[in-house]
């Protein structure tokens, strides 16, 4: 029988591309609320990959990858996605998004973004919001799948993403939640709770 166990805590992640990058203070302030500090932010990224949020934002979009510092829930990632979803709306000229906020988490196996958007390898999380699994590490390496987006698959995302995970390992570590490698994984019990 398969017993329910605690999940490890996970390095929450965002991806903005911008519209307007002078915006980029005032998001990292907003997602500071949620998210706590920030912990590793990447430089600027073209995106180029696609034109499909060029309609609504316009051409010359920049991009940006972070982590952030406290390590989290990852059943909060539904949570994060609606309230980023809520940001957009909320920074919007006219109508029209000057960012886009795509959160998501870094675990030890997987990196999983959340989307509004079904399909055959997304799971639901609820308030109408899907898990994309984007990568998966093996072999010593983050490994693109065959849908991953062609950007999370480019060298800059994935040394970035690798950087990203040797501190969430080191994180771990620190709090006890793992020992060194090479030895086999601590993890603290699970906690019972029985309503009163």
């Amino acid at each position: 029988m398969s017993l329910p166990s605690r999940p490890l805590p996970v390095k929450p992640l965002v991806s903005l591309i911008f519209a307007q990058p002078a915006l980029e203070t005032t998001v990292f302030r907003c997602l500071a609320d949620v998210l706590g500090p920030p912990d590793m932010v990447s430089g600027w990224l073209s995106f180029q990959q696609t034109h499909y949020y060029e309609p609504e934002m316009g051409p010359d979009l920049q991009r940006r990858l972070a982590v952030f510092l406290h390590l989290a829930d990852p059943v909060e990632l539904c949570h994060w996605k609606a309230w980023t979803n809520a940001l957009e709306s909320r920074l919007s000229l006219g109508g029209r998004r000057v960012v886009n906020i795509d959160p998501g988490y870094i675990s030890r196996e997987r990196l999983v973004l959340a989307t509004g958007k079904n399909y055959t390898h997304r799971l639901y999380l609820g308030q109408g919001l899907y898990g994309d699994l984007s990568l998966i590490y093996q072999k010593g390496a983050w490994q693109p799948l065959a849908w991953t987006y062609p950007d999370y698959a480019s060298p800059e995302f994935l040394d970035f993403f690798a950087q990203a995970r040797k501190k969430y390992l080191w994180q771990l570590r620190c709090l006890g939640e793992i020992k060194k490698p090479g030895n086999a994984a601590r993890r603290k019990p699970p906690v019972s709770h029985i309503p009163d």
